[in-house]
């Protein structure tokens, strides 16, 4: 399973969703009752809380209604310094990278335009078990 994200500069990407993520997907789909719809939007628009759409959520919804709330539930806020789309980005980019993926396809991923970007998120050479240097 992968997620076909659409950015900004009408940017396409796929991203591989973890098997863990795959379950809860589902278990969102039977409850939301749009599993059936492979060409429509994951995340959809509620009105009244009663009436399913099949519009997508806008973006800046996700980020209030879904990221926000449920951040503040759990203690995250806006006070907490980095929380935003970008640090949401690179926190997907560092964990990719740490767990081994390609560094070319973890840049294509957040649709970073040079690989010089998708290098700052490679926390790897900063471990010492990671260096050159380290003992076998």
């Amino acid at each position: 399973m992968h997620f076909r994200i659409e950015g900004k500069g009408e940017k396409v990407c796929y991203v591989p969703v973890a098997t863990n993520t795959q379950r809860l997907i589902q278990r969102y789909l039977e409850v939301a009752e749009h599993g059936e719809d492979l060409e429509g939007p994951l995340f959809r628009s509620v009105s009244n809380n009663t009436r399913k759409q099949r519009k997508a959520l806008s973006p800046p919804a996700v980020y209030q209604d879904i990221v926000k709330r449920y951040g503040k539930e759990v203690g995250i806020t806006v006070d907490v310094h980095g929380f935003c789309v970008h640090s949401r980005r690179a926190t997907a980019a560092t964990n990719a990278l740490a767990h081994n993926a390609d560094i070319a396809k973890v840049q294509e991923w957040p649709g970073y335009a040079n690989v010089s970007t998708t290098r700052i998120y490679d926390k790897r050479r900063m471990r010492p078990e990671e260096s050159p240097t380290a003992a076998s």
